[in-house]
């Protein structure tokens, strides 16, 4: 589990691709010395696995379900990526609770620079529109925001100078895409209410 802080960026340095995974090589931007083999850590909000360790660098497989499910499968070489190491006990709970599982890949519709602040809109599938309310939390490439103006099939996140600053968001573009995980609590929430709504409808 993960809180949607991002604690380090990191850079794309290799990816060995095959028919059906691949394996991403990252070095980190801030040393870290304390990695262990097996460990949890969100990439780019993709919760994966810590399988090799080198100086200064460590991998991590991709199967062909998080290839095809992800915008990993667009992933170029030395890109910026978000990361974030698992939750522990000790660590403070910002942000919101994020599980590493991404729900959809959505699309960078503009950005707009305002004084004190970025403007980024995203596009998403149709079938996410419940999962979005006004004032809710959204994980986007791993980073948690909060969502306004939620609409057709869109959503906007406001950025903040040093969030800009200290994450892959500063790199995109237009048309771009990224991971999206929906809130974890609203989703078992909506689907409570689906389950309720489904009795009432059968036994009626």
């Amino acid at each position: 589990m993960f809180t949607g802080i991002i604690e380090n960026c990191g850079k794309l340095d290799e990816i060995q691709r095959d028919e059906n995974k691949a394996r991403f090589v990252i070095t980190f931007q801030d040393a870290v010395d304390d990695l262990e083999l097996g460990e949890s850590i969100a990439i780019n909000g993709v919760c994966l696995t810590v399988v090799k360790i080198n100086a200064g660098t460590f991998a991590v497989d991709l199967s062909t379900e998080t290839l095809n499910r992800t915008s990993f499968d667009k992933v170029q070489e030395r890109e910026r990526v978000n990361l974030e190491r698992s939750l522990t006990a000790n660590k403070k709970m910002n942000g919101h609770f994020v599980m590493g599982h991404v729900d959809a890949v959505g699309t960078i519709v503009s950005i707009d620079h305002q004084p004190g602040e970025i403007l980024i809109r995203f596009s998403h599938p149709p079938d996410l529109a419940a999962n979005f309310i006004e004032k809710g939390s959204v994980a986007v490439d791993g980073i948690s925001l909060t969502v306004f103006d939620c609409r057709e099939n869109q959503f906007t996140v406001s950025i903040i100078p040093f969030t800009w600053e200290h994450t892959n968001l500063n790199q995109k573009s237009i048309g771009d895409s990224v991971n999206l995980e929906c809130d974890m609590i609203g989703k078992y929430i909506l689907k409570a209410c689906e389950a309720v709504l489904r009795s009432k409808e059968e036994t009626s």
